[in-house]
């Protein structure tokens, strides 16, 4: 992409985060959410997970003062096919093909292989940010024109930036993950207290059957605590769950070592343990308020294990920690039962051809009107007591 001249700045796109000055975007990505650190986004580059050869070429787009500061910045890729990405599009990539198009390649403004909410158009936080913002957001379509490619798609987003997006004329898409939310407990009692008294047993068995099995012991590693053999084992329960859920799993060994090595303070790994050898996992990151529970997998199956390591302990180390909630990924109305709400995530879309861009706002219209419906409909299933209601029934 040729620079693009703005007053007092310079939009450009570079092929690696490793050009960029961690310091310089960290400073526009905030401290709030892992993923967006550049630690993050490099190890996913420095160990090959994310290249050409996996269908994701970094083309971010950077923002730079007179000064050659960082000013805004977004991680962007070059797309050839649609997975990692958690917003699915396939059915718009098989009409625009069949109506003789070439969907692919596209661009995704996203973190990759990561389904978390967060800012995609960085700037620091000064009296210019939303100028930038709106230069980053500039940038990312001018590479979309400049490169002719069919689409650009920005997932996970947050709410304030899909209104701005919006207001600059891409379409809105919506869709729904399910969240815990910390009241102020002070203990896990504390929030089981909330709950009504069938789902506050069931939680309660749950949890007792794993922790009074004599065999079976789970603990949380962050920090100095993670070691090489947490990683071997624990990939081997991603390489499992990922072979069998969606037939190519998309990080390697090495980015799991090279996050230990750069990350190890913002990561929990829940690890359960039988007789001494490891048998499940459950990854989490760890935000500025929030926990975000990534990837799990096992090589036995125990019974409420999967509960347990998942989203009780992620719900017990929140409270410890005083975190404002857990993000608990993709999926999942299964979450609802164990205290997960259901929450609205963001998507926009900027599609290069007119026609085809039509069709796509009239179909998301309605979608956006059935995620709200399906949201509305499971909030009242809600295991949490209600002012004339202790068993929700659901």
């Amino acid at each position: 992409m040729g620079d693009v001249e703005q007053p007092a700045v310079t939009i450009k796109a570079v092929g690696s985060i490793a050009i960029v000055d961690a310091a310089e975007w960290d400073a526009c990505a905030g401290d709030s959410n892992p993923f967006l650190s550049h630690a993050f986004l490099k190890a996913l580059e420095d160990s090959g997970s994310v290249r050409a050869e996996t269908g994701w070429i970094p083309y971010h787009v950077v923002v730079e003062g007179t000064d050659g500061g960082i000013r805004g910045a977004a991680p962007l890729y070059v797309k050839s096919h649609s997975q990692g990405e958690y917003m699915f599009d396939y059915g718009w990539a098989d009409a625009f093909e069949r109506a003789g198009g070439q969907y692919y390649p596209k661009l995704q403004l996203a973190v990759p292989f990561t389904p978390v909410t967060g800012s995609r158009l960085l700037a620091r936080d000064d009296q210019e940010q939303a100028m930038n913002r709106e230069l980053a957001l500039a940038g990312c379509v001018e590479v979309a024109s400049q490169l002719e490619v069919s689409s650009l798609h920005i997932t996970f987003l947050t709410e304030s930036e899909w209104k701005q997006c919006g207001q600059s004329g891409l379409l809105q898409r919506t869709s729904e993950q399910f969240h815990w939310l910390n009241n102020g407990y002070a203990t896990f009692d504390e929030f089981l207290s909330d709950l009504t008294s069938r789902k506050r047993k069931q939680i309660r068995r749950e949890r007792r059957e794993i922790q009074e099995n004599p065999d079976l012991e789970v603990q949380v590693f962050t920090g100095a605590d993670l070691k090489e053999e947490h990683w071997d084992a624990f990939f081997g329960f991603y390489m499992d769950t990922g072979s069998r859920k969606w037939g190519r799993p998309y990080l390697n060994r090495r980015f799991f070592s090279l996050i230990g090595e750069t990350m190890a303070d913002r990561i929990a790994l829940v690890m359960a343990t039988r007789g001494g050898n490891y048998i499940a996992g459950a990854l989490n990151f760890i935000g500025s308020d929030a926990l975000y529970g990534r990837n799990w997998g096992c090589c036995e199956d125990h019974r409420f294990l999967h509960f347990e390591a998942c989203y009780y302990q992620a719900i017990q180390f929140a409270i410890e920690r005083g975190l404002d909630r857990v993000e608990a990924g993709a999926q999942g109305p299964h979450k609802l039962a164990r205290g997960y709400l259901p929450v609205h995530t963001y998507s926009v879309h900027w599609i290069r051809e007119a026609q085809f861009r039509e069709a796509i706002e009239r179909y998301l219209v309605h979608e956006r009107q059935q995620v709200d419906q399906d949201i509305t409909y499971l909030s009242t299933h809600s295991p949490f007591r209600h002012a004339d209601v202790e068993d929700d029934g659901f």
